[in-house]
């Protein structure tokens, strides 16, 4: 936990940090770069709330991708109590 991950500029968000990984959801912290914000996709009871100073928190568990900013793939590809395996890419 506390990794940070940087992702490419058009994606809109600032590095990303895992803040707490439990019970196979893996949740982040990232800052917006963008005017805009949006998200789909997170299973497991997935979700989005903002944070103060233009930032927002993701709750994602295993399972389908989630799409950010309708340019950003994400995936929790595996989650146990001590990591996680994220892949990022550029949205399908």
């Amino acid at each position: 936990m506390g990794d940070v991950v940087t992702v490419p500029a058009p994606y809109g968000l600032g590095p990303i940090r895992v803040t707490a990984i439990t019970g196979g959801e893996v949740e982040m912290v990232a800052p917006l770069t963008g005017s805009g914000y949006s998200v789909s996709g997170c299973s497991g009871g997935g979700g989005v709330s903002s944070q103060g100073g233009g930032g927002v928190r993701l709750i994602c568990a295993e399972g389908p991708t989630a799409t950010i900013n309708d340019a950003m793939s994400l995936k929790v590809v595996k989650a146990t109590d001590a990591a996680a395996v994220l892949r990022i890419g550029p949205a399908e």
